[in-house]
C-alpha cells in the first residue's frame, strides 16, 4: 500500500516528467512511492537519486505525513548502495546529500536525496 499522495504532480518538473516515464532514466530501484536512478552527472564512481514520487519541491516542505516515506529513502539508501557496488561499512559506505533551496545548492525543485558512494572524488579537491 502506497504511503504517500501520488496525484502530486508539477507537469513543469523534471523529475515529475521521470516518474512519469515521459524522460528516460537509468533505474536503480523503483516501489510504489520512490524512484531511485543514476544521476546524469555523476561525482562519485557510485551516485544516484532517490525521490518520492509525489511531487515534494523540498526538504522545507515536509510534513509529518512524509515521516514513513523518508525513512524509507533512508533505510533504502543503504541496501541499494551495496546493491550499485559500495563496499560494506566501515572500510566502505556511502555519503547520503539533501541539498534544500537556493543557498542549500538545490537545482531540481523535486525532493532528491543523493547517494554516493566508492573513492572520494571531493576530498581530492
Amino acid at each position: 500500500m502506497s504511503i504517500l499522495n501520488h496525484h502530486a504532480h508539477d507537469d513543469n518538473c523534471i523529475f515529475c516528467k521521470i516518474v512519469a516515464g515521459e524522460i528516460p532514466s537509468k533505474k536503480v530501484y523503483e516501489d510504489e512511492d520512490l524512484l531511485a536512478f543514476h544521476d546524469i552527472k555523476p561525482w562519485a564512481p557510485i551516485h544516484f537519486l532517490m525521490i518520492p514520487k509525489a511531487h515534494i519541491p523540498s526538504m522545507a516542505q515536509l510534513t509529518p505525513e512524509h515521516e514513513q516515506m523518508m525513512g524509507k529513502i533512508m533505510v533504502k539508501a543503504g541496501e541499494l548502495a551495496l546493491s550499485q557496488g559500495a563496499l560494506p561499512y566501515p572500510e566502505g559506505g556511502f555519503r547520503i546529500v539533501a541539498n534544500t533551496g537556493h543557498h542549500g545548492g538545490q537545482e531540481v525543485h523535486h525532493l532528491h536525496v543523493h547517494v554516493l558512494a566508492g573513492e572520494r572524488p571531493w576530498q581530492k579537491i
